[in-house]
């Protein structure tokens, strides 16, 4: 009996470096640090360096958005 191997749901989520993120929300890399450091966006450590999923990005951002009164 032969197991296929898993697929993870990340597979082909691009991983964006912390300036990456940063130059998307159009803030600092210290704003991108204090983000993951307080646990609001999801990081994945990679030696000493950190890089954020694409689609952990978009649903952060999706999240805080703000509608328009009367929308």
């Amino acid at each position: 009996m032969t197991v296929a191997p898993r697929k993870s749901q990340y597979v082909g989520d691009r991983l964006l470096t912390v300036g990456e993120v940063a130059a998307l929300m159009r803030v600092s890399n210290m704003t991108v640090y204090r983000l993951i450091k307080s646990g609001s966006l999801a990081a994945i450590r990679v030696g000493k360096n950190y890089r954020i999923r694409e689609s952990d990005v978009n649903r952060y951002l999706s999240d805080r958005a703000v509608r328009p009164d009367g929308a």
